[in-house]
């Protein structure tokens, strides 16, 4: 009974030891209900992306800016990173596009890249909550994390100073001019000399857009 009683201990301490040798887990990524199929790593491959157009960036920096919780911030606080500037929406055919922002988010991040979300009431009245409304939508549904500024105009004479210089750049097309619809996307090179232009229907997973992304990020 002794010896058995000691084997059993012997296979108990084994055990134990092995399971302190065992990684823990890695930590679970919560996503909001309609966003849980949008993990970064099945994001597709990067594709090819349109040819940037290169211009100065250098009136759009130090614009004043607040976020939805009334921080006062600009653009330069991202300086240095690559970006994706987009008009976003809450009740929009498009907004499940916000599950795609936030993997990119998520997946590149680290390397140096921003998601920077522009609420805009200006398409079909589709963004018409208070920030309080829109933060906690975009934070239940969509497990939204990268940064949200106040609502803002992108057109028309009350269009944002950022804007005036974004509607300003082409698409692939070679069109410039104003925001078609809700989630317009531009994507900022880390050295702010270059921006790719697409537009609403192109969704934030596109490869194009990937492609975009990881050639605006910063170079070691």
């Amino acid at each position: 009974m002794k010896r058995s009683i000691a084997a059993a201990l012997l296979v108990l301490a084994a055990c134990h030891s092995e399971a302190s040798r065992t990684p823990a887990p890695a930590p679970t990524v919560v996503y909001g209900d309609t966003a849980k199929a949008q993990e970064p790593m099945k994001l597709p491959a990067p594709g090819t992306a349109p040819t940037p157009v290169t211009t100065s960036l250098a009136p759009i920096w130090d614009v004043p800016l607040k976020t939805l919780s009334g921080t006062s911030t600009t653009l330069a606080a991202h300086k240095g990173k690559a970006l994706l500037v987009v008009n976003v929406a809450s009740k929009c055919g498009l907004t499940p596009q916000y599950a795609a922002l936030e993997a990119l988010e998520d997946k590149y991040k680290a390397k140096g890249f921003d998601v920077i979300g522009f609420p805009c009431n200006q398409f079909g009245g589709q963004e018409p909550g208070s920030a309080e409304e829109i933060q906690s939508f975009c934070s239940a549904t969509y497990g939204v994390t990268f940064p949200m500024m106040e609502k803002i105009e992108v057109n028309g004479a009350g269009r944002h100073p950022i804007y005036k210089v974004l509607t300003a750049i082409n698409d692939a097309k070679g069109e410039a001019g104003d925001i078609q619809w809700n989630f317009e996307k531009f994507v900022i090179s880390a050295d702010g000399t270059k921006v790719t232009r697409f537009r609403p229907k192109t969704t934030p997973d596109d490869p194009a857009v990937i492609a975009a992304i990881e050639a605006a990020l910063p170079t070691k």
